[in-house]
């Protein structure tokens, strides 16, 4: 059985980019702009609005005051979504599509 991926540590950097660790030992940087959609994350375009979240160590992730949260593996994503290594993992979690196998990859 695979552990659940978690957030362990996190800091705000600067508008919509946080610097994260995770429970599978890696950290980096990712812009959580393209995740803020729909009216529970309007609201969280807003730098100070955003800058308010905090991380739930019950659900291992991180949350916002209006209710808000995201999946860990979402922001594991945008974290890494160009390392080559991970890409069957995004495909898995689908996060990529499966390459065509007459065209060449795609993205």
């Amino acid at each position: 059985m695979n552990t659940p991926l978690r957030i362990e540590a996190v800091e705000h950097l600067e508008g919509t980019r946080i610097r994260v660790a995770f429970s599978n030992g890696r950290s980096g940087v990712a812009d959580l702009q393209a995740l803020l959609c729909g009216p529970l994350f309007a609201p969280l375009k807003q730098p100070g609005c955003f800058a308010g979240f905090e991380l739930n160590a019950e659900l291992g992730t991180i949350t916002w005051p209006n209710g808000a949260d995201l999946a860990p593996e979402a922001i594991y994503f945008q974290a890494f979504q160009d390392d080559p290594s991970l890409q069957e993992t995004f495909q898995a979690w689908g996060y990529r599509a499966a390459a065509k196998s007459s065209g060449g990859s795609q993205r």
